[in-house]
């Protein structure tokens, strides 16, 4: 009866924590960010500190700094590139309806379906689509929460928790008193650290590989603006398995409307395809190393669960989230069964062979 109370709260506990993170989700996810992006940040601010022998506040405030003034610069090119590809958007338009056109008649006489059931009977170009859509995207932007109110809070909630980040890590051993010693808290945070900033520092190096890739491949297909392409597409390595179908897309496009022949779409998928499986079972293992240890069904169960509940910012939250709960879970003498589920299975487990230990 006990061990079924206990059963009982635990559930009822993990089901208030996604629910208060579902309410809150407005305040938790800048925090969440701000925390990680404190991570990243933290080696230039000790370089200051240490280095340099300059104050916490003036060490923090030159970081934070660069490290957003780093962020603004990628937007501003981003958005350059993109204010370009949308003013040849009609001309694409045009040569992506002429090649599709046939296709769509030919699956008419097939199926017996017309092709205005497949693309609608509006005539809109790109631009026109973001201008009708051009209010909900800046609510969405600019509401808390969105990617514009994250962008102005994080740095804000960064500077506070590098500011008395001793004052918090004393919070926290001081919270934890009776349940754990404060040697074992002092390594399971750094434990947390160091598996957040080979997360990070990993990710950045993967996506610099990935976008010089990308690019190479874009160049020798001949598609138009293939670096911008390539490291637009290595940016959405941020939201793991599907930022590079997603980022794969729209050059797919812009070949379908330049090139002609329908295969240099189909090569594009192809590049971007081929490096995924590099990425995925080459780049990332050598680079990130076995310190984010994630088995792929894990982690994609938890970038569908997070997208769930907090939409987009959930999907780039996952893996690191899902990879500082797997510390704990190793650290726990209850938990462990599930920080071993959470992690990589070993060649053993794949045998055909079912023995008992």
């Amino acid at each position: 009866m006990a061990v079924k109370n206990h059963y009982a709260l635990n559930l009822l506990g993990i089901s208030l924590i996604v629910l208060i993170a579902y309410l809150l989700q407005d305040f938790i996810i800048p925090l969440i960010f701000a925390i990680i992006l404190s991570v990243l940040i933290f080696p230039i601010v000790q370089f200051f500190e240490i280095k340099l022998k300059w104050n916490r506040i003036l060490s923090i405030s030159l970081s934070i700094i660069i490290f957003s003034i780093i962020v603004f610069a990628v937007f501003i090119l981003i958005g350059i590139q993109f204010e370009d590809i949308m003013s040849k958007s009609s001309k694409y338009y045009v040569q992506i309806e002429r090649k599709v056109t046939p296709m769509l008649r030919d699956l008419e006489q097939l199926l017996g379906v017309k092709s205005r059931d497949f693309v609608g009977g509006g005539d809109l170009k790109a631009k026109e689509i973001v201008k009708q859509n051009s209010s909900k995207i800046l609510q969405f932007l600019t509401k808390s929460g969105g990617i514009l109110g994250d962008f102005f809070l994080s740095p804000l909630y960064m500077f506070l928790f590098l500011l008395y980040r001793n004052f918090l890590v004393s919070f926290i051993y001081k919270i934890t008193i009776g349940f754990t010693t404060k040697a074992k808290m002092r390594h399971i945070l750094s434990q947390l650290y160091i598996v957040q900033q080979n997360y990070l520092l990993g990710l950045v190096s993967v996506m610099v590989i990935v976008g010089i890739l990308n690019s190479i491949g874009l160049l020798i297909l001949g598609i138009e603006f293939p670096f911008f392409f390539g490291f637009l597409c290595a940016l959405l390595l941020l939201i793991p398995y599907i930022g590079i179908i997603i980022g794969s897309i729209l050059p797919a496009l812009i070949a379908l409307a330049t090139k002609d022949s329908y295969w240099y779409a189909v090569g594009v998928i192809g590049v971007f395809g081929f490096i995924q499986f590099l990425e995925g079972n080459f780049i990332t293992p050598k680079i990130t190393g076995s310190k984010v240890s994630l088995n792929a069904f894990v982690s994609i169960l938890s970038i569908v669960l997070f997208s769930m509940l907090w939409g987009i910012p959930g999907m780039i939250l996952a893996l690191p989230i899902t990879a500082s709960l797997k510390v704990i879970f190793d650290n726990s003498r209850h938990m462990k069964g599930i920080g071993f589920l959470l992690g990589e299975a070993n060649d053993k487990y794949f045998s055909t062979r079912v023995k008992t230990e």
